[in-house]
């Protein structure tokens, strides 16, 4: 089945993607980058394609996500899922993995994320974000690393240097009351 450049609504397959936190050179608590569960979500690609063989759903060609101020781009998302693709259509599927490849972004009104690939590991509650330069932004704060990893179930988050440095600029502007 494909579709072209057409508006699909996929509660299941985003309910879980959407989400990412601003990570430090230590593990910290994450904000920011929230499911908006009591909110549709909308997929806007120039391709969308169903494998029920192999239980893959993919969007590619400037794919973008969005629920409420969250939104998601890339290149190519793909969405592993279990059971049948009647019930993911329906937001009653098992989707067991999300991978973005190409140019990923994930906005809010406050923060952004970029890299160059992403998974969400349902099962674990693992968002994991990676490139040669993964860069989060909030309030004039950025955060330079190649990995960063995300548990959901802990709100845990840490950003890897691999190899390198963390690079991390601090705004004094953007404490509260400033």
């Amino acid at each position: 089945m494909k579709l072209t450049t057409a508006m699909i609504p996929a509660a299941a397959v985003l309910a879980s993607l959407l989400v990412a936190a601003p990570a430090f050179a230590q593990n910290t608590e994450t904000t920011g980058f929230q499911i908006a569960g009591d909110q549709p979500i909308d997929i806007d690609a120039d391709e969308f394609e169903v494998d029920d063989a192999t239980k893959l759903i993919t969007f590619s060609g400037n794919v973008v996500a969005v629920q409420g101020v969250n939104k998601v781009r890339s290149s190519k998302m793909t969405v592993r899922y279990e059971g049948g693709s009647t019930g993911i259509a329906s937001g009653q599927g098992d989707i067991d993995r999300i991978d973005l490849y190409g140019g990923v972004r994930l906005d809010t009104d406050t923060q952004s994320a970029t890299g160059d690939t992403g998974h969400f590991d349902i099962p674990t509650q693992l968002f994991v974000l990676e490139g040669k330069e993964v860069v989060l932004q909030e309030n004039g704060n950025v955060f330079v690393g190649c990995k960063l990893t995300v548990n959901m179930a802990t709100s845990q988050a840490k950003l890897d240097a691999c190899g390198k440095r963390v690079q991390v600029r601090l705004n004094p502007q953007s404490r509260p009351g400033n």
